[in-house]
């Protein structure tokens, strides 16, 4: 018999232990848990989601892409310059003149970068129609050709504004 007993509390003992893992398995799962409104899982309303799209959809204003929304910067837009206006393109914007012919503005020394071309175009400097054209800085833009009365245009990529 007693061989009998040890197996008895041997099986008794190994039902507790299963049980004991099982019970704090459940216990600590329950608390991993996130509750929502907390850090880990936050609630949001609506109008918080349809404000979160609409900036991410809306792409430029009237005055010209300030470059504020990087959705709306990564696409090109069509833009008309008139003439007796200028085109200043922000840092980092590109410009392709389509019709028109252009001339380059800067209010520095250092011009614009022809990437179609790989060169420089000075301040003054005839802009080249279909060319990929970098400004590395603010302060720099394209204006209609004071010799011709018509405006320009252009494809603009960035931050820009028509002055």
């Amino acid at each position: 018999m007693n061989r009998y007993t040890k197996i008895f509390g041997i099986l008794v003992a190994a039902a507790v232990v299963a049980g004991g893992v099982n019970w704090y398995q459940s216990a600590y799962a329950d608390v991993q848990q996130t509750t929502p409104g907390l850090a880990d899982d936050p609630i949001v309303t609506k109008s918080y989601v349809d404000q979160k799209i609409a900036e991410l959809t809306n792409g430029g204003t009237a005055g010209g892409n300030t470059g504020a929304n990087p959705a709306a910067a990564s696409k090109l837009e069509v833009v008309t310059v008139p003439f007796g206006a200028k085109l200043m393109v922000g840092a980092g914007g590109e410009v392709v003149v389509r019709t028109g012919k252009a001339v380059a503005f800067s209010s520095d020394t250092n011009g614009l970068s022809d990437l179609t071309a790989g060169a420089d175009i000075a301040s003054g400097m005839a802009i080249a129609t279909n060319h990929l054209i970098l400004f590395p800085r603010d302060g720099r833009g394209i204006e209609p050709d004071p010799k011709q009365k018509n405006g320009l245009t252009v494809l603009v990529r960035g931050g820009y504004k028509v002055i």
